[in-house]
């Protein structure tokens, strides 16, 4: 589990390919990778992906052709948002974040509004059910709150921090993002289906 708070932008530095999946190399040097063993899972852009092989400061992880195939920004070098697994005593500063991305969505618009940043992504038809106004959608690993949805839409403030401390500072629209739904309302449309069976 993450909290969508991003602890740094890291760098993929190497991605081997091994047939359909590959192995990428992270430089995370302002990570912290002291408390990080083999085995452990970091978000990598919203990515939940496990760590296969770590140096002082760099990890490395494998991605599997069904994660390729659902996720954005993990198949060549550049920067990644990064987050470490949440631990039971750490504080849920964004909102309970799986990893597991639902979908691709693409920026339409990324604009300053006063000392902000207006962002809209327009989602997969199939998830927009699930993103409403002052809800979490995860956008690359970044928690953030839904000021409206229009259609497949979703429109976000973004406040200088983020921009600073992520690759939102990167983005453009036309991009590519992964996206993950909230938690909750995934498991509230399953019980729905559940009785309704």
């Amino acid at each position: 589990m993450f909290t969508g708070i991003i602890q740094t932008v890291g760098h993929i530095a190497d991605v081997v390919n091994h047939g359909d999946d590959c192995a990428l190399r992270i430089q995370a040097s302002d990570l912290g990778l002291q408390d990080v063993q083999l085995g452990d899972s970091i978000a990598v852009n919203g990515v939940c992906l496990t760590v296969t092989s770590l140096e002082q400061n760099t990890f490395e992880v494998m991605a599997s052709k069904v994660t390729l195939d659902v996720t954005t920004g993990l198949g060549k070098p550049g920067p990644v948002n990064l987050e470490k697994a949440l631990r039971l005593a750490d504080r849920l500063g964004g909102h309970l974040v799986t990893g597991h991305v639902d979908g691709v969505g693409t920026i339409t618009a990324l604009e300053p509004v006063g000392v902000s940043w207006l962002l809209k992504v327009r989602a997969p038809h199939a998830l927009s059910k699930y993103i409403a106004q002052k809800g979490s959608l995860c956008v690359n690993g970044v928690s953030l709150t839904v000021n409206a949805i229009s259609d497949d839409e979703a429109s976000i403030n973004l406040i200088p921090h983020t921009m600073q401390h992520t690759i939102m500072q990167f983005a453009k629209p036309g991009d590519a993002v992964n996206l993950e739904i909230d938690l909750i309302a995934r498991y509230v449309e399953r019980m729905q289906a559940w009785e309704q069976e």
